[in-house]
């Protein structure tokens, strides 16, 4: 008997919370679009962030530096040396590569090979093409290769890994902080929204307070009422994100520049930005409610 009195009263709440968000329909859908306007601000720019730091990942994996094995080695013993190296805390993986190939990768870039027509191969060094898992701990890898018996030298572009390491570093401040601002614009200007649909009705609660209604009876209407709006949000923000993010990414792929931009596919985050946008909703809808109502309880 308590359980369907229960189940009663909950859908009566429900009920009323959603006949009250169509018969206030302007404020009801001002609060809507508010909650969907926020949303989308604070999910396009968490997107882009994401990107930049996807971006910055494979640069930095693509972060190598070049280990020359010393010219008394034979061939074999030089490939022998891969074991050694991978050895080599930090280091993710090796490529060798022979002097001939480093001589016809030279060649490759040159506007005119026959200006070297008369250089053999063997003025190179075999030499291997070591990817590191952590570029900030670059430094201290390079120094433990050149510990490597058969590694004559170490070449490393330690001005392109600091800018890494100083680009990825920024980003990550900077998205953070910005998230982390607009998320306390946004609840603040969703739950001022959801206050003002709850100010339009201040004295229909006030007169349900004269005629002995209790706080919780008026209160979980209003609830429930953030609750759909809130979640109805979220789920509309999360369709317009996909569209929105979606007609981005096919207008950066057909210039040339996407050849060096890795966007990354949105049905591959759905499984993060929709939970996080209903949540949100979820969360504002709820909170606001009942922040809005608390003031006009007191009669």
């Amino acid at each position: 008997m308590k359980q369907k009195r229960s189940r009663n009263k909950i859908g009566y709440f429900i009920k009323e919370g959603a006949s009250s968000i169509f018969s206030h329909g302007f404020m009801s859908v001002s609060a809507i679009c508010v909650i969907i306007a926020c949303l989308i601000i604070m999910g396009s720019f968490a997107l882009v962030s994401v990107n930049i730091g996807a971006q910055i990942a494979k640069i930095e994996s693509d972060n190598q530096m070049i280990a020359y094995v010393d010219d008394v080695l034979s061939r074999e013993s030089a490939i022998a040396l891969e074991d050694d190296l991978l050895k080599v805390e930090n280091v993710a993986s090796v490529q060798f590569v022979t002097r001939e190939q480093a001589m016809d990768e030279f060649l490759d870039e040159q506007e005119d090979p026959s200006l070297f027509d008369g250089v053999e191969a063997s003025v190179l060094e075999d030499r291997y093409i070591v990817y590191v898992d952590d570029v900030e701990q670059i430094e201290a890898t390079k120094v433990a290769l050149e510990q490597v018996e058969g590694i004559s030298d170490i070449r490393l572009q330690l001005d392109v890994a600091n800018g890494i390491i100083t680009a990825r570093n920024v980003v990550m401040i900077i998205s953070i902080v910005l998230i982390i601002v607009l998320s306390i614009v946004s609840v603040f200007i969703m739950s001022n929204t959801i206050k003002l649909t709850t100010f339009e009705r201040r004295e229909e609660i006030a007169v349900m307070k004269m005629v002995g209604a209790t706080d919780s009876f008026i209160r979980w209407p209003f609830v429930y009422e953030g609750l759909i709006m809130g979640l109805f949000g979220g789920l509309l923000a999360f369709l317009l994100q996909w569209g929105i993010y979606t007609l981005m990414s096919d207008l950066i792929g057909a210039y040339s520049i996407a050849t060096l931009i890795d966007i990354i596919p949105f049905r591959n985050m759905i499984q993060y930005v929709l939970p996080v946008f209903l949540g949100a909703g979820f969360l504002v809808g709820i909170g606001g409610s009942l922040s809005a109502i608390k003031n006009y309880l007191k009669v």
